[in-house]
């Protein structure tokens, strides 16, 4: 990866500016919630956090949104510069427009990994000892045009057109290419909020998001190992899959349900989530989680984050005041820690290290002829 420098940053948020509407490049957060980051904010902090800390952190680009925008991402790790053979990690936040509270989650990451590492032991050996992927904003676009309302548009999807409608934009997160439109979980009208899109990964941002995932496939093997989407509502964990109600079906094998369950669990012990299959919510179809498992074999969860299911208003559950961030993407710090840390080895979590890792184990390494169903 290439380190930006500042003039390819501001290039960049020129070239944006004039790629997308004038109302989006002027959107803003209301001031009583002045403490969200739009997109400009967020990539201040985001590059601000590579120039504290050069030699652990590296910003970039994975690929640009419907509207031209940059989906930025971080690696965190010692010798940043360096594809080491080391454990990874992912985290995203901003598949749906409206859910602005887990664009903070992966920012206080960020600052968690950098501002602490060498001060905190705990924080400077996962640094040390894994590559950390951070994709802050998935949807861009949508996310700037959810604050064009009066105060907010409750926005979910992208901002790419439908062919032959007035209606506007696809669910991302029903646009992976792993069992798409398959179930009832997603829908085939352009207007609904759940449309899955004209195909699979019609879409550029969950293209971009593919093609990142993919890149990480270095001599056949999927360096990443494990990650967490950020989403809101609910305060639940999720593990795959959403497309079936089965626990373990024939693309899963029980030693991995297994795992997920128990990893689930503890990360939600430690927040306070409740966790689940991601089904027992609802049935959903070509969700990102899904595809990372189903084609990858990467242990993928969703956090849903605050509020609880007890608040049913669309202000309420999408837009909590900013009073809560710092609270509610602290209480997850601790799960963020374990999933890194359990990087090493997945299967410890169910106690079968000896038989299930190490250099002689290859069947977690996603390996040919492992079932990927529908393409």
């Amino acid at each position: 990866m290439h380190r930006r420098t500042a003039l390819v940053a501001a290039l960049g948020l020129c070239l944006v500016a004039l790629a997308a509407p004038l109302t989006a490049v002027a959107a803003d957060f209301p001031p009583k919630d002045a403490g969200y980051h739009t997109y400009a904010e967020m990539v201040a902090e985001i590059q601000k956090a590579e120039d504290d800390h050069p030699d652990i952190v590296d910003v970039f680009s994975i690929g640009k949104s419907y509207q031209g925008r940059n989906i930025w991402a971080a690696k965190v790790s010692d010798n940043v510069a360096d594809d080491e053979d080391e454990p990874e990690v992912l985290f995203d936040g901003l598949h749906h427009a409206r859910e602005h509270l887990t664009v903070e989650q992966t920012l206080a990451i960020l600052r968690w990994l950098s501002d602490g590492y060498g001060s905190n032991a705990e924080i400077t050996d996962l640094v040390d000892t894994r590559e950390v992927w951070i994709i802050f904003m998935v949807n861009p676009d949508g996310g700037e045009y959810d604050l064009t309302g009066s105060p907010y548009r409750h926005w979910r999807k992208n901002r790419q057109p439908n062919s032959g409608s007035t209606a506007v934009g696809t669910d991302l997160n029903r646009n992976y290419g792993y069992r798409w439109a398959c179930c009832g979980g997603s829908s085939s009208s352009k207007s609904a909020d759940t449309y899955h899109g004209s195909k699979a990964f019609s879409t550029p941002e969950a293209r971009v998001v593919r093609d990142f995932i993919n890149s990480r496939v270095v001599g056949g093997r999927q360096q990443i190992k494990t990650a967490i989407t950020f989403h809101t509502a609910g305060e639940e964990v999720l593990w795959p899959y959403g497309y079936t109600y089965a626990d373990v079906p024939s693309d899963m094998t029980v030693d991995d349900h297994a795992a997920l369950v128990a990893i689930g669990k503890r990360m939600a012990d430690s927040n306070g989530y409740t966790p689940k299959q991601s089904s027992a919510l609802y049935i959903t179809d070509g969700d990102e989680i899904d595809w990372a498992y189903g084609v990858h074999r990467i242990f993928m969860y969703t956090f849903e984050m605050y509020p609880s299911k007890s608040v049913d208003a669309t202000i309420g559950r999408f837009y909590p005041p900013d009073e809560i961030i710092t609270r509610e993407t602290n209480r997850n710090r601790d799960a963020v820690l374990q999933i890194i840390s359990r990087a090493g080895c997945l299967y410890s979590a169910i106690g079968k290290t000896r038989t299930h890792c190490g250099p002689f184990f290859d069947d977690f390494e996603a390996p040919t002829g492992w079932a990927t169903g529908s393409p």
